[in-house]
């Protein structure tokens, strides 16, 4: 075994290394691209040294007064999250790499979309409520001239509605954070809940309420979801990585946290505040997939749909039950693969034909079909068909508010079958456009076979597999999964 002190390692690479591209003056994009997948790789093993041979025991780092500290320490949903960052973010930095080659400010872009990786590991490793909102704050400062990159009216306005919803949304969850520290032993992440006895319970739900709202609004939570189809101008390595995994997944993280390793479900369950965020989530989720439905951007109707699924986790979590979390989980890993490989497949289409929009899909099946192929296997899972990783999950979740016990478990799952069949029109009538349009529709008839690069297609092509893989051998990661929302 390791020292917990290794835990600094993937948060302090990447932020080391962000700084040092943005004073490093680089002759030739070739040698940033070097250093920047340097730190990037160095990042992920040192994540996987933690993972697999470090104490779990947690380390103060910096105490400023009694309960309020910097701690790491590391368990089963912390290395989960970690995990799967540290997989995906080497691939997308390969695809940033010929995404951004015509792309002025690469210094900038670069230095921090890798310091957001640090930022991500430390929300990923913090031991306590303190530790976690720091590094959420953090992550949200540094995303913020990731999505005003082009510096433009319309990512500057992106940026500025970004910042405001989610640091407004972290300025609602700290009430939750100072209650929770107060009321616990400094708010550290224990299994079932850590509060003190002798507090008001009635305040705490409300304090609850407040977190989930808060922390929820980086996982684009009805009403505080706007930002989340805005800040698609962001590059295309930002929305995939950033707002379809790395970010959304943190408020998701941040909303598991407090539920099972803070407030605790006995607190909550059968409470009015439960049901509520319960029905907040369900009625995101249907919100997201119409609004998907109707949205004719490539990327915005992508973020739409992640809006309804971020709510699906968020639904498995408010079920309180050990099936619903592990549900949560899996959909939170799955989706990350899946939405990461849409997402990818959107900016190959949308880099190399210059189209944005729906109706300009039509006939590019056959002059990028790798590409649309992977896009098409994509939309099957994400719809929940079997042998694919969605199906799994949702499953899950399904079996999860079949046994909640309650009528809201029911509508749980009748907003889950609704939803399904919403993402089912909403991702397949893309591909069916791809493919199979009629030839006076048909806007690349006479178009030379132009498919996406190398360097792009081969993220879109892992992800895929995994996509495959996970949905016909699921077994070792869902007993994975089960272990963690058992309290493993």
């Amino acid at each position: 075994m390791i020292p917990a002190i290794t835990l600094l390692f993937p948060i302090l690479i990447p932020i080391v290394g962000g700084v040092l591209i943005l004073f490093l003056h680089f002759k030739k994009d070739c040698h940033r691209e070097v250093f920047s997948e340097t730190v990037v790789v160095l990042t992920s093993a040192a994540v996987w040294l933690c993972i697999l041979f470090c104490r779990s025991h947690p380390i103060t780092i910096y105490s400023f007064t009694s309960g309020f500290s910097i701690t790491f320490s590391m368990d089963g949903l912390g290395c989960l999250f970690a995990g799967m960052i540290s997989l995906m973010w080497p691939l997308v930095m390969l695809y940033a790499f010929s995404y951004m080659k015509e792309s002025a400010r690469k210094n900038s872009f670069f230095a921090f979309y890798v310091m957001t990786y640090g930022a991500a590991n430390g929300i990923a490793f913090a031991a306590d409520m303190i530790t976690m909102y720091v590094f959420y704050e953090m992550l949200t400062l540094v995303t913020i001239p990731l999505v005003c990159h082009y510096q433009n009216h319309e990512s500057m306005y992106a940026g500025r509605k970004y910042a405001a919803y989610t640091i407004g949304g972290a300025a609602l969850a700290f009430f939750a954070v100072v209650l929770t520290t107060l009321q616990s032993g400094g708010g550290t992440f224990l299994y079932g809940g850590d509060l003190r006895p002798g507090f008001d319970p009635s305040i705490m739900r409300i304090a609850f309420v407040f977190g989930f709202f808060g922390f929820g609004a980086k996982a684009a939570l009805f009403p505080l979801y706007s930002w989340l189809p805005t800040a698609s101008v962001a590059p295309t390595p930002v929305t995939a990585l950033l707002h379809a995994v790395a970010v959304v997944n943190a408020g998701v993280f941040a909303v598991m946290r407090m539920t099972w390793y803070v407030f605790g479900t006995e607190l909550m369950r059968g409470s009015r505040e439960q049901y509520f965020c319960l029905m907040v989530a369900v009625f995101s989720l249907l919100f997201g997939a119409v609004m998907a439905l109707r949205e004719r951007h490539f990327k915005r109707r992508l973020a739409f749909s992640t809006m309804s699924n971020l709510s699906y986790m968020l639904l498995g979590v408010m079920l309180m039950t050990p099936d619903g979390f592990a549900g949560g989980m899996a959909h939170m890993l799955f989706h990350g693969v899946i939405k990461m490989s849409l997402f990818l497949c959107a900016g190959a289409f949308m880099h190399k034909t210059g189209c944005n929009y729906i109706y300009e899909i039509n006939g590019v099946g056959k002059k990028m079909p790798v590409t649309f192929g992977c896009y098409t296997l994509g939309a099957l899972s994400l719809t929940g068909i079997p042998l694919f990783c969605g199906f799994i999950s949702k499953w899950k979740l399904l079996e999860a508010g079949a046994g909640e016990g309650s009528v809201f478990g029911l509508i749980g799952d009748a907003a889950l079958i609704a939803s399904a069949f919403l993402c089912a029109m909403y991702t397949l009538t893309i591909a069916v456009r791809a493919f199979f349009t009629a030839s006076e529709k048909d806007h690349y008839a006479n178009a030379v076979r132009d498919e996406a690069d190398r360097m792009m297609l081969l993220p879109i092509l892992v992800f895929t597999a995994i996509n495959v893989a996970f949905g016909i051998w699921p077994q070792g990661i869902m007993s994975l999964i089960g272990r963690i929302a058992g309290g493993g």
